[in-house]
């Protein structure tokens, strides 16, 4: 029978033996098992390449493997910003990263263990808590007198920066204790006390332990000032001529409320800038900015940043674009050659 009419099933035939391997250049014994060998009418020359070199194609094939999976991106960003400490959260605009959040609120966050504290000139508050929704943050002074105990002289002073951006809410009241006569809080800024929820100064020396002592140098009570915010942002202690303050937060909640009960700390009411931050998120990144220049960024890992949102090459800077090409033509350089060395070698 013609071989060319058989049915291509047909045509190959094996011929089973043993082939002399070929010389190994590597300086150690290399196996090389025996390989069946077919005959064909038309013998591809990539399927004989590939039978008669299968370490060489499993290596390259798993080489190839490798390097595609290393171009696929992750799954979810490994963004550089830190998202809580302790038990509070930490999202836009604060950071404790720098590069992170909103740059008015750069360094304004300390994180030390598990404890986060607000940074002035003046110490460190304890964060107490941060509500998003309404947009305050609840600090308390280390430092301050209250009902219970009774510190040193000092003042709560921050920047003209945190002062525009992150002031004592409304509803934070400061309490000026033992105040001269001579006070100008009680002469010609005596405009500037005003009488909250009911509440004396009589009530606060006798109702706290911390300020009873102050009954004990005169026969009345002396004299006190409930005030706010901008009186103690303009004037410091000494010019207010009171030897101590504290403050409370809460205040329209206080009515019928004695002082011991009272939430001692300090509200701020802060701003979320409008930086289209939320796309910048819903697409896997942290909003933040560039150290050098203060212009917003979406970061959206440790090596790549967008200016708007993560995955978008058309936001993404001219350094981070000209990475990308360069990892575009490495990876058509690697599949050149790889295809080159199937076929031809």
């Amino acid at each position: 029978m013609d071989p060319t009419s058989q049915p291509i099933s047909q045509k190959v035939t094996k011929i089973s033996g043993t082939v002399t391997p070929p010389r190994s250049p590597l300086p150690y014994p290399f196996p090389f098992h025996i390989i069946p060998t077919y005959t064909t009418t038309q013998s591809p020359p990539l399927l004989l390449n590939i039978m008669q070199h299968p370490l060489k194609h499993h290596l390259t094939l798993t080489l190839l493997a490798l390097i595609l999976l290393s171009h696929f991106p992750p799954a979810s960003p490994v963004t550089p910003c830190r998202t809580v400490c302790g038990t509070t959260a930490i999202n836009y605009p604060f950071s404790i990263d720098d590069g992170c959040g909103a740059p008015q609120y750069r360094s304004m966050l300390n994180c030390t263990g598990t404890e986060l504290f607000f940074m002035t000139t003046s110490g460190r508050y304890k964060v107490q808590s941060i509500d998003y929704n309404k947009q305050t943050m609840v600090v308390y002074d280390p430092a301050m007198s209250t009902c219970s105990i009774l510190q040193p002289h000092h003042d709560f002073v921050i920047t003209d920066v945190e002062s525009v951006v992150i002031p004592p809410s409304s509803d934070t009241v400061f309490a000026l204790l033992n105040c001269s006569i001579d006070s100008p809080v009680l002469n010609r800024y005596k405009n500037l006390c005003f009488n909250f929820s009911g509440h004396s100064c009589d009530e606060l020396y006798g109702g706290c332990n911390a300020f009873r002592v102050f009954l004990s140098f005169t026969n009345s009570s002396p004299p006190c000032c409930f005030t706010g915010y901008d009186t103690v942002k303009y004037m410091s202690m000494n010019i207010l001529d009171c030897s101590h303050y504290t403050s409370f937060i809460n205040v329209d909640g206080l009515k019928g409320i004695g002082p011991a009960d009272w939430v001692y700390g300090m509200k701020l009411s802060y701003a979320v800038p409008d930086t289209g931050c939320g796309r910048c998120t819903r697409s896997g990144g942290a909003c933040g900015y560039d150290t050098e220049t203060g212009v917003m960024m979406c970061l959206c890992s440790t090596s790549m940043n967008a200016t708007r949102e993560c995955g978008s090459n058309g936001d993404i800077g001219s350094g981070q674009k000209l990475a990308l090409r360069t990892k575009f033509h490495a990876f058509a350089l690697v599949v050149g050659a790889f295809i080159y060395f199937v076929i031809f070698i």
